[in-house]
């Protein structure tokens, strides 16, 4: 019985698999360019005019172009080079990922630097503050181009740099989040900062990148995990068991259960997934049997052999 089980989910992944995907991939796309766009805005009209350093490979960027420009006193124009700097250290993260992690995330991943860099070079800079108060754009730059990010990292990609490395460490050990290693990778960077900025500036930036931390992790929702517990009053409960664990790859438990006011018996099953997918597990309970009860507790701890699904 448990092999032909087994052969049933396998054949139902396989089929999942091979569904067209090509309306889905291109709306993530577009997501990517949406959140690329926001960042891009956040950055220019925001960041940029305050000086201040945006951490992790972005801030190593601006730090190389001040060295070009400043030490080694290369003429580069008008262009902003920090998008193309971005894009050329991120190589070496790229090959990683292509190794470790799956081709349509590399290549998503490809798409949003690429975006990243583009909108970066091209979008001009504001010249003078957009707000009257600096905490109050740095707070502004913070929020906007967490949420930049955070769309790009829903949308199946990453925008590279720490956040590359974040989703890395994640996808083999599970156990911390892309805001959180974010904001402990600029830690090492803002000490080095000390040398070229002055103490307001890095204490500034430092802000910025606390609040960009806070909110991709609040809009990367697949750091959420949730426990569903579905009550079926359907005799033969194995087409939904199948469906939950074909399409979402996740594992089920269930026992029996008897109403206590009607007397009827009933199943319930207990599946742990990430919010990210809690949308596609109602779609297959509403399919199979939309008069289910079903119960969601999100923001649960998980520890063991629970697959973080980032990408």
């Amino acid at each position: 019985m448990t092999n032909s089980v087994e052969t049933e989910v396998a054949e139902m992944m396989r089929n999942e698999q091979a569904r067209p995907i090509l309306k889905l991939e291109t709306q993530r796309c577009i997501g990517i360019v949406v959140g690329s766009i926001i960042y891009a805005f956040g950055f220019n009209f925001f960041l940029s005019p305050l000086n201040l350093c945006a951490g992790g490979f972005m801030g190593l960027s601006q730090i190389v172009d001040i060295f070009l420009r400043n030490v080694l006193k290369l003429d580069l124009g008008s262009v902003e080079f920090p998008g193309i700097i971005y894009y050329v250290i991120n190589i070496p993260w790229l090959v990683v990922a292509y190794k470790t992690m799956r081709r349509r995330f590399v290549f998503k991943t490809i798409f949003a630097v690429t975006c990243f860099s583009v909108l970066l070079t091209f979008v001009p800079i504001a010249e003078d503050l957009i707000l009257e108060e600096k905490i109050a754009n740095t707070l502004v730059a913070g929020l906007t181009c967490g949420v930049g990010i955070g769309i790009i990292l829903r949308m199946g990609a990453s925008d590279g740099g720490m956040d590359l490395l974040g989703m890395i460490v994640i996808q083999k050990k599970g156990h911390s989040s892309v805001g959180r290693i974010n904001l402990i990778g600029n830690m090492v960077l803002y000490a080095i900062c000390l040398m070229i900025y002055d103490l307001p500036t890095v204490i500034y930036s430092l802000v910025f990148v606390a609040v960009l931390s806070f909110t991709i992790d609040k809009v990367h929702i697949q750091n959420i995990n949730a426990r569903v517990h579905i009550v079926t009053q359907k005799e033969d409960s194995s087409t939904l068991e199948l469906e939950i664990m074909g399409q979402l790859g996740r594992g089920v438990t269930k026992w029996k259960a008897t109403g206590a006011y009607s007397g009827k018996e009933e199943t319930v099953l207990m599946v742990v997934v990430s919010k990210y997918e809690i949308r596609r597990l109602r779609s297959i309970i509403n399919e199979i049997d939309p008069r289910a009860f079903v119960l969601i507790d999100e923001g649960v701890g998980v520890v063991g052999n629970f697959l973080k699904k980032l990408t």
